[in-house]
Parts: C-alpha cells; sequence; structure tokens
C-alpha cells in the first residue's frame, strides 16, 4: 500500500477539530433547541469532512499485489430491465452516455468515445455500509473531464447518476440513483470506470459503466449508469433526498 497510515496524533487532531466544528456548529447564529435550524448528524459529518480534509485529498491507493481475489458485487449483479439487456445482449455496441441537465452542451457519447479520453487507473478499497471490504483496480475517465466538455451552468450544485437496475428485478420498479456534490465530482479519484482488474467491466460490478467515487461508502458508487444530469437541487427527483437509498433513510453523505 501506497498511502502511509495517520499516526495517534494527527487522528487525535482531527478529532479534536471536528469535536470542535460541532460546538461552533450547534452555537453558530445562536441556534439552540427547538429553533427552526436544526443540523443533522449528517450536515455536521460533511461539514467537518470539508473542513478537514483537503478537497484534492486522495483515498489509499494500494499495489496490484494487493487486489482482492473475490470481489463481492454489491447491490444488482444482472438488471431485468428490456433496454439494458437489449444493450447487454448486443454487447453495448448501441450505449450512450447521455450527459444533459443543467448544461451548456449536452453529450451523447458512446463507450469507444469515453474510451479515447484520457483515463485514470487506480487501485482502491471498496467499503461496503454492510461490512465487508475489497480491493479491486479501476480504470476509467475522470468525471471532471466529461463536465468540464459540457459546461456546467452557473446554478449546478449537484451532479445525479440515473441507473438502469431496479433492485426488485422489475421492468417497472423504482431504478437506482444516486448523486453527489461538485467537490466529490472533481476530485481526482471520481471516475467513470469501464474497466476492472485490467478487463472489461463485468456486468455483475456494474457494466457497461459504473461510478467510482473513492472517499464514499459503496452504496453512493452508482453502477449501470445510464445518463447523468446536473442539478440545482433534488427536489423533482424520486423521493427528494438524492439517491435511492436515501429516500429509504439512509444518509445522502456517506464520507469515509
Amino acid at each position: 500500500m501506497s498511502a502511509a497510515p495517520m499516526n495517534r496524533r494527527t487522528w487525535l487532531g482531527r478529532a479534536l477539530a471536528t469535536a470542535s466544528v460541532m460546538a461552533l456548529a450547534a452555537c453558530e447564529r445562536g441556534i439552540a433547541i427547538g429553533d427552526r435550524l436544526k443540523i443533522s448528524a449528517e450536515a455536521l459529518t460533511l461539514r467537518a469532512q470539508r473542513l478537514l480534509i483537503p478537497r484534492e485529498a486522495l483515498a489509499p491507493e494500494y499495489e496490484v499485489g494487493d487486489i482482492s481475489p473475490d470481489f463481492k458485487p454489491n447491490g444488482s449483479i444482472d438488471p431485468a430491465a428490456s433496454d439494458y439487456v437489449a444493450l447487454r445482449d448486443g454487447g453495448f455496441a448501441d450505449y450512450r452516455l447521455e450527459v444533459g441537465g443543467l448544461v451548456e452542451r449536452p453529450l451523447s457519447l458512446s463507450l469507444a468515445e469515453l474510451r479515447d479520453r484520457p483515463g485514470r487507473t487506480q487501485i482502491t478499497k471498496h467499503d461496503c455500509v454492510e461490512g465487508w471490504t475489497a480491493i479491486g483496480q479501476w480504470t476509467g475517465v475522470r468525471l471532471e473531464t466529461l463536465l468540464d466538455e459540457a459546461g456546467l451552468k452557473p446554478e449546478a450544485r449537484y451532479i445525479v447518476f440515473h441507473c438502469f437496475d431496479a433492485l426488485t428485478q422489475t421492468e417497472t420498479g423504482p431504478r437506482y440513483y444516486e448523486s453527489i456534490d461538485l467537490v466529490d465530482a472533481r476530485h481526482p479519484q471520481t471516475i467513470l470506470a469501464y474497466d476492472m482488474n485490467g478487463e472489461t467491466l463485468p456486468v455483475p460490478h456494474g457494466a457497461p459503466l459504473r461510478l467510482r467515487v473513492e472517499r464514499q461508502l459503496g452504496y453512493k458508487h452508482a453502477k449501470y449508469i445510464r445518463r447523468i444530469e446536473a442539478v440545482e437541487s433534488f427536489d423533482h427527483i424520486e423521493g427528494g433526498n438524492g439517491g435511492y437509498w436515501p429516500d429509504r433513510g439512509y444518509e445522502w453523505y456517506a464520507g469515509i
């Protein structure tokens, strides 16, 4: 592993800083229990992460020899939706990634066009909310590259990933979606992966394209991506909480 472990002094400093952030947040603008503004634990976590960790700080990266021999696929493993099945059966030759919403220049890109853009390869650890971890190698195009091509409008605040899969494995079930803010969207390790462990991304792991957002838990790493949308808020999307699992009670920000 190339990243140095966090020492006790660093950990203690960050812990104290986090406590300070929480205290400041509680006192800010004279907030008291029962006031109209309530600060959630999730908001404090996000705020502390943004304060303590530089925006460009990388998640630990590993060596080829560290790759897990068995990387369990999370969530859906073979979407049943007819539009996905047709693309899968055709080897994804007709697949197009749509990039739209609050952008100046909407994009529609084939896998070949995505592969033609500068790629990034990284070996990172996947942390699942269920408690297991695995290390894998991912290659893909940086999300920032596509956002710059499309040209985000000033009001864009979040990037939403709309997916082919429904966890109910039905044609009409609610399709998976997730979102991240622009800090994570522009992070150097945030990529749209088309290869895994040196080979074409397999279907159980999200073919033809999946998100890798390495500083967040596994359920944020949307698989089977069909389109990307830049938005100002989540109010008009599904349950309004920015993701399939956040709509069902999970935290929207799942930083690690």
